[in-house]
């Protein structure tokens, strides 16, 4: 089987494929990759902490990527080596296929080290937030540690045979957009994506909920979307 996406949904589904007994290939691109936990607590538990969750939109930066995690499982941290040692064949990004053949780009290396690299620095983070507050929270040396380097990364594949490889099912984790043109009011903006600040649009009584980053990082998340939910309701009552 061949999973093109290698975010949250792509890993877990990679995951549960290798889980089942599957000869798996994953496609990765540019990913952001988290711990579940480091150093006795959750991921959520530390950016609830530091406040990183609580980031505005306004401050949020460039990138649009979510963070590769899961909680199947127990929750464990999604490593993409790990999942090379367990017998998945790594890609870099699919970019053509023809006659059943897949083109492959050369830049498997490079997602994973961008990859490692937002986990290292993440880690660093809560680091020194330990250490400048004085928490008692033990080290992990576990969580830094790298497995070796698969044959995928030093020498990547660049096309695939689907017969050879008899890759008969084709996954696409690629994420999902938003399709708000049945709304018959101009509230899109150019992209289709709705004008609003923090869910309240311009359009009086029309309201944006659930968004990602609709006001905050933790919109993306459950634990935010009640807090969302409870500012439009308090504007929509002070409107009496």
């Amino acid at each position: 089987m061949l999973v093109i996406g290698a975010g949250a949904s792509g890993a877990q589904i990679t995951d549960e494929l290798v889980r089942a007994g599957r000869n798996v290939f994953l496609s990765v691109g540019r990913h952001n990759r988290l711990p579940r936990r480091y150093r006795g607590r959750d991921l959520f538990w530390w950016l609830a902490e530091m406040g990183v969750d609580e980031t505005s939109v306004e401050q949020r930066g460039p990138s649009r990527l979510l963070p590769v995690i899961t909680g199947a499982h127990g929750g464990h941290t999604i490593d993409f080596r790990r999942f090379a040692a367990d017998g998945v064949t790594l890609l870099g990004r699919v970019t053509a296929a023809r006659d059943g053949i897949l083109e492959i780009a050369p830049d498997l290396a490079a997602n994973i080290a961008n990859g490692d690299a937002y986990y290292a620095t993440f880690l660093g983070i809560v680091d020194d937030f330990i250490a400048a507050r004085g928490l008692d929270h033990p080290d992990d040396p576990l969580a830094r540690l790298r497995l070796p380097d698969p044959p995928a990364l030093t020498a990547p594949l660049r096309t695939i045979d689907l017969r050879t490889e008899r890759i008969s099912s084709v996954i696409w984790a690629t994420g999902y957009g938003l399709d708000l043109n049945w709304i018959d009011i101009p509230v899109l903006d150019a992209d289709g994506a709705p004008r609003h600040r923090h869910g309240v649009s311009d359009v009086p009584g029309l309201y944006f909920l659930g968004l990602q980053w609709l006001s905050k990082m933790k919109s993306s998340f459950l634990s935010g979307v009640g807090d969302d939910a409870a500012v439009l309701a308090d504007h929509i009552a002070a409107r009496g």
